[in-house]
């Protein structure tokens, strides 16, 4: 593994698939300040780089691919300081959201909170068949913030409402019938599952990729007709490429 910097590694493979590992932040991959920092500018550096296909974000641990934001930190904040905190953590939910390649969430054991909020931003998110997840903000004096905004979005308003005014915690198969998670490995199986999600996400067109990702994220904050409209120019950049040429040739092509 490359250590980009002490809290965050990287390992590559020829097909251009990039797994960030959350390094240094005890067993549960806990995000305090240098931490979110560290994994922030991490994911700001590779952003640039047009070789990537796919991002698999993970936790060092086995534990938790994030188990939380660090409340020994937060104990001690005031007002500003609190604002400068969530700041950063809004900062890195961003980098996740706005990566311009697809980014996995594997999930194994714990995610809470501010976990939470970084795997909301993911555009696939993988759990183990005993991982659990919540959102405990409410028990601890503060609400769900930031891009706690996106699980109305991912599950709807009532079962949003339910996780961050309870404090509740769910397991992976509630998380999967919620759609709070997209697929729940068997036992043993979390790595297979994450590169079989890997491998369909290679199997298509890598510029055809980041263009919907775009479109998506755009989609999630205009109105409808805008977003249809929008829709018209990126399709038609599209064939600025030879890639819609190149891939439909080849399914036209192919062996019947």
């Amino acid at each position: 593994m490359e250590m980009l910097n002490h809290h965050c590694g990287v390992t590559r493979d020829a097909r251009g698939v990039v797994h960030v590992a959350i390094c240094n932040a005890g067993s549960l991959n806990i995000l305090g300040s240098p931490v979110i920092d560290a994994v922030r500018e991490s994911l700001q550096q590779l952003s640039s780089d047009r070789s990537i296909r796919v991002v698999v974000l993970r936790g060092e641990s086995e534990k938790s691919m994030i188990g939380g934001a660090d409340i020994k930190e937060m104990a001690k904040l005031g007002q500003k300081s609190a604002e400068a905190f969530i700041s950063r953590l809004r900062d890195l939910c961003e980098a996740v959201r706005q990566f311009p390649a697809p980014v996995i969430a594997r999930m194994p054991g714990w995610c809470l909170g501010g976990g939470l909020e970084v795997a909301a931003a993911c555009d696939v998110r993988i759990a183990a068949h005993d991982a659990h997840f919540g959102m405990p903000e409410v028990r601890v004096g503060i609400p769900s913030v930031i891009h706690a905004a996106l699980l109305p979005r991912l599950i709807g308003w009532a079962r949003a409402r339910w996780l961050v005014m309870t404090a509740e915690n769910i397991d992976a198969p509630t998380a999967l019938a919620w759609g709070l998670v997209d697929k729940v490995a068997a036992p043993g199986e979390l790595d297979a599952e994450v590169e079989h999600v890997v491998k369909a996400l290679l199997a298509c067109g890598p510029e055809a990729l980041r263009s919907q990702k775009a479109l998506l994220r755009q989609w999630e904050e205009l109105p409808l007709t805008e977003s249809v409209n929008l829709s018209v120019k990126v399709f038609g950049e599209s064939f600025l490429t030879d890639e819609p040429t190149r891939l439909m040739q080849a399914f036209v092509n192919r062996k019947r």
